[in-house]
């Protein structure tokens, strides 16, 4: 159990930092962001927690906020 309890944690706490990267490497890059390979490589680690955020909130939420629902689904994840 505590193996388990470990493993998701990690996993959150791998998806939390990618997330993160990514926003503060596109805050760097500006409009060239799609073109740096770093941002790539955190949007590849991160794509799937925010196709599932997206799966779980309504269609109101706009799409440049979703990443911002993943992060926060992720930190109470790992809190929890």
């Amino acid at each position: 159990m505590l193996l388990l309890v470990t493993s998701i944690k990690l996993i959150a706490e791998i998806a939390l930092m990618a997330l993160l990267g990514q926003w503060l490497v596109g805050l760097l890059a500006g409009a060239r962001r799609d073109g740096n390979p770093f941002y790539r490589l955190l949007r590849v680690l991160s794509d799937p927690f925010v196709r599932g955020a997206r799966w779980v909130t309504p269609r109101l939420v706009l799409d440049r906020h979703v990443p911002l629902v993943a992060f926060l689904l992720l930190a109470f994840a790992w809190i929890f």
